[in-house]
């Protein structure tokens, strides 16, 4: 007989394999191996860093992976690990901030990691 876990597991990959195919030429798809509890996700969000001297530094990027406490995502801004970075989606329903945890480079773009400094009310992944 097959466990709960096993099908979770199977539809788990199925999921990722189905996301990866219409991202294949995403940066982010190669990082999330580092992450195997983090599930596809789609959400459009703008990405601030603040500079030493307190200027902001915006993008608009989606976040393609996300388990309770990180995200992923593709970014062309200048980051580095520690940077804090403040999320938010355009309701404004996420609106937080979170570190940076882990990076990959490919061509031009960077997958980027990030853990959620503190809760996020209305994350849609829990633990």
């Amino acid at each position: 007989m097959v466990g709960y876990h096993e099908v979770l597991k199977v539809s788990r990959q199925a999921m990722v394999a189905s996301f990866s195919s219409t991202a294949a030429n995403s940066c982010v798809a190669k990082l999330v191996e580092f992450f195997p509890e983090a599930a596809p996700v789609r959400i459009p969000v703008q990405i601030t860093r603040f500079a030493a001297d307190g200027s902001p530094f915006t993008e608009n990027t989606v976040i393609e992976f996300g388990t309770h406490e990180v995200v992923l995502f593709a970014s062309e801004m200048p980051l580095d690990f520690e940077d804090r970075v403040r999320l938010e989606n355009s309701d404004r329903s996420l609106d937080t901030e979170a570190e940076i945890v882990a990076m990959q480079f490919d061509g031009g773009k960077t997958a980027v990691a990030a853990r959620f400094l503190g809760n996020v009310k209305n994350w849609i992944i829990k633990e």
